[in-house]
């Protein structure tokens, strides 16, 4: 008898709950008495694009290791970015030990204008118009997520509350589309035509002949 066919079938992967990115990956080195042990550092960035974001610092022996401990922590450390509008409620501003963060909100179409880490973390955020600028005196991206964060938790419960209200009332009342097609043109209003005037043309005056050929005598005279 034949064997039974065991081959595997492929299931679709499932899409994970959240995006990540490795902002940063540094190799380290710990010096104690037995000689230097060496080891990498991972700063790790996770969102869901719809108000979540997360980051982790870990070390590890080896890089996946690190990116997963990362991971681990990031999930712990998630927090609620509310935005209305495509845009945060106000302006925010933290510090964290050299690094300090500005963002402020940005009108409709303009995306997110900022760089390094801090693009990073408002794109995984979801957030869709913002504008952010690094104040401090040092590139160290640790130090620059860690104020991006502490400028992020500053939101203040009165806007976080109406975005909840807001999303409330969309979730209740979805804007229609409307279908794009011909427009109905407006009927018109049949005017009422007036009716025309008859205009009375003179009679003809009728000429007697009688008085015609007398004139006509009196005349060669």
């Amino acid at each position: 008898m034949g064997k039974p066919n065991r081959r595997n079938k492929r299931q679709p992967k499932e899409k994970p709950e959240f995006d990540q990115t490795i902002a940063d990956l540094a190799r380290v080195t710990r010096v104690t008495k037995g000689g230097k042990h060496l080891s990498f550092r991972a700063l790790v960035l996770i969102g869901d694009r719809k108000g979540r974001v997360g980051y982790g610092v870990q070390k590890g022996a080896d890089v996946q290791i690190a990116v997963d401990k990362a991971v681990r922590q990031a999930k712990k450390n998630i927090i609620n970015v509310p935005f209305d509008n495509e845009t945060i409620p106000h302006v925010v501003q933290a510090k964290y030990k050299a690094g300090k963060v500005l963002i402020k909100p940005a009108p409709q179409g303009s995306g997110i204008i900022a760089g390094s880490v801090i693009r990073s973390v408002l794109e995984l955020a979801g957030v869709p118009n913002a504008s952010a600028k690094m104040m401090g005196k040092t590139n160290n991206k640790i130090a620059n997520v860690k104020a991006t964060f502490a400028a992020l938790c500053l939101f203040k419960q009165e806007a976080i509350d109406n975005v909840q209200k807001n999303r409330e009332a969309q979730k209740k009342n979805p804007v229609q589309k409307v279908e794009t097609g011909k427009k109905e043109e407006p009927k018109k209003e049949d005017k009422k035509v007036a009716p025309k005037k008859e205009i009375k043309k003179p009679a003809d005056k009728k000429v007697d002949p009688v008085s015609a050929k007398a004139s006509a005598d009196e005349g060669k005279k």
